[in-house]
């Protein structure tokens, strides 16, 4: 796909809770290029003394209706932060799309879209395209308690929606991989993103129910085109970047099962 590096003009930001935040970003020249669930955004971050290289940020949705592109940023260190405090009507300078997607299943595939954390990010917008395609999916969505939990209500507009709190506080208590779900109903394709650990688990349930499972790693990724190898993952080809040959790996690629 055509890469393009643009000045996008923040439309809103929403700050959701004490960690995260929704920027709305449009091209007010043009429409938006075609971006897949699953790839990511380059962003510059201006005014931050310490922050000297990109950060990568998930697509977390697509409105070529309104000419949006959505970033849910988790506000970790002094560039997500920073991004934190744009205000409507300034630019963000994006280098985008960037990286491989997810598969697009067929419409009578039965789809369960597992996310941990910010890591439900790029399920929101693979959920749209699941629904606009004829299917239903089913989204598992996980957070350590109800306060960390973020954008339900627009996953609800494409799917059924389940969730686990580590505490309680909502949903079923425990971890994604402890959910009744499983254990319930038959999957024909599990997609995960989230913290590494629970993306191991997720792989080794989908391994033993011989279900296919994708997982969109989130290694540091200085640079998105493949040069810096800060990202690099072992898979059953070598050493890959995960910036250019993922971020979305079929875990049968990977060396998470040996």
């Amino acid at each position: 796909m055509k890469m393009f590096c643009l000045d996008l003009v923040v439309r809103s930001i929403e700050h959701i809770n004490e960690r995260y935040v929704l920027i709305r970003l449009t091209d007010d020249k043009h429409p938006l290029p075609k971006m897949l669930p699953g790839q990511f955004v380059e962003v510059r971050v201006d005014n931050s003394p310490t922050t000297f290289l990109r950060r990568p940020i998930s697509i977390n949705f697509v409105d070529y209706v309104t000419n949006e592109l959505w970033l849910l940023v988790a506000t970790i260190g002094d560039g997500t932060r920073r991004l934190a405090k744009l205000h409507p009507n300034e630019t963000l300078n994006c280098v985008f799309p960037l990286g491989n997607g997810f598969t697009i299943p067929s419409p009578t595939e039965e789809c369960l879209l597992i996310g941990g954390g910010v890591g439900v990010a790029p399920l929101l917008y693979l959920a749209k395209e699941i629904k606009e395609m004829g299917g239903t999916p089913t989204m598992l969505l996980g957070a350590r308690k109800k306060n960390d939990l973020v954008e339900l209500d627009y996953f609800k507009k494409y799917g059924n929606v389940l969730i686990t709190t580590e505490d309680g506080s909502e949903g079923e208590k425990g971890f994604l991989t402890n959910h009744s779900i499983l254990t319930k109903k038959q999957f024909d394709k599990i997609y995960t993103c989230g913290p590494k650990p629970m993306m191991m688990a997720v792989a080794r349930y989908a391994s033993k129910a011989h279900i296919e499972c994708e997982v969109s790693l989130e290694n540091n990724m200085a640079c998105g085109l493949g040069a810096c190898l800060c990202c690099v993952e072992k898979t059953i080809e070598g050493n890959l970047c995960v910036c250019k040959e993922g971020p979305v790996f079929n875990i049968n690629q990977l060396l998470w099962q040996v």
